[in-house]
């Protein structure tokens, strides 16, 4: 087994109140859906920004009770856009059918997209969580500032845990959504070739550099201290690499090696969880040359240079 770090302090004790609208902020309500898992945590937060017209920023999965409970915070003020923070299908599966019922158009990063092409004999593991067909009414880029309702947002790309993820800040606020990039009661599942480990520590970067200290992220509660929790991730992160290379240099010689070295007592759902995001550590340690990779029909054998 490999040495242990600390992670950084998740909050596990969200109250949700799955179904209710609740106020976080000054024209910001979030209502959390009922899709609960060990990847979702407590549900998918959806935010309605905005006071006498309104944003609806990720409309979650496809279950008619969170549909309702969407339409009834909504009332019967005008939504101007349904945006999405990215295309995994527990943010984007019900924003086609509510974009039709409320005459809204739909926004967000583009259509989804891999971070890099398949490799010969890869799969994608998380292509069926992906809302390949999603088109967008109006492509968002970094740095642009639109009117979400009645508030403004500026867009910021953070690219990591899938290719068109985006984080939006409240203009003239020090609070920003962050989607599913910075989450307080979990890391965040980086998948290759879905998402880029090399994108997501660039991302984490840019947002400690931002002018936001409070994060509202799609799964789970408020952050207070934004840009301090997120560099404790990015700490983390730093140390699973280093626990990737010492499990390399201890004879770990394949991805399901090292996740037994690293995580020997996690149950089957969390450690494929697990499997995948230490692929997306792996690549990045190979891109800067720190293990050596080889690929092959029978899968993928690691050395040390």
């Amino acid at each position: 087994m490999v040495s242990q770090s600390a992670s950084p302090a998740y909050n596990r004790e969200f109250d949700a109140q799955v179904g209710t609208q609740i106020m976080v902020a000054e024209g910001v309500g979030r209502i959390t859906a009922p899709n609960a898992s060990p990847y979702t945590f407590t549900g998918t937060n959806s935010f309605l920004v905005g006071h006498q017209r309104l944003a609806l920023i990720d409309p979650g999965p496809e279950n008619k009770a969170h549909e309702v409970a969407l339409l009834t915070a909504i009332g019967e003020r005008p939504v101007d856009a349904i945006i999405l923070t990215h295309t995994h299908r527990d943010h984007s599966a019900a924003a086609a059918s509510l974009a039709k019922r409320l005459g809204a158009p739909l926004w967000f990063g583009g259509r989804h997209r891999l971070s890099r092409p398949l490799r010969r004999f890869e799969r994608n593991l998380i292509r069926r969580s992906s809302d390949w067909d999603l088109v967008p009414d109006r492509t968002l880029v970094d740095g642009e500032t639109v009117m979400a309702g009645d508030i403004e947002l500026i867009v910021h790309a953070t690219p990591g845990h899938c290719a068109n993820h985006l984080a939006f800040g409240i203009a003239g606020t020090d609070m920003l959504l962050t989607g599913d990039h910075v989450m307080g009661w979990n890391s965040t599942l980086v998948s290759t070739p879905d998402g880029s480990m090399t994108d997501y520590f660039a991302s984490l970067d840019k947002l400690i550099a931002l002018p936001y200290r409070r994060y509202f992220p799609a799964h789970g509660g408020p952050i207070e201290d934004g840009p301090a929790y997120a560099t404790a991730l990015r700490a983390h992160r730093r140390m699973r690499n280093r626990q990737i290379i010492e499990a390399v240099k201890a004879g770990a010689r394949t991805p399901l090696a090292v996740v037994g070295r690293i995580y020997p007592q996690q149950p089957p759902k969390v450690r494929l969880a697990a499997l995948m995001t230490i692929n997306a550590h792996i690549e990045f340690l190979e891109e800067r040359e720190e293990i050596l990779v080889r690929r092959g029909i029978l899968g993928t054998r690691l050395g040390v240079l």
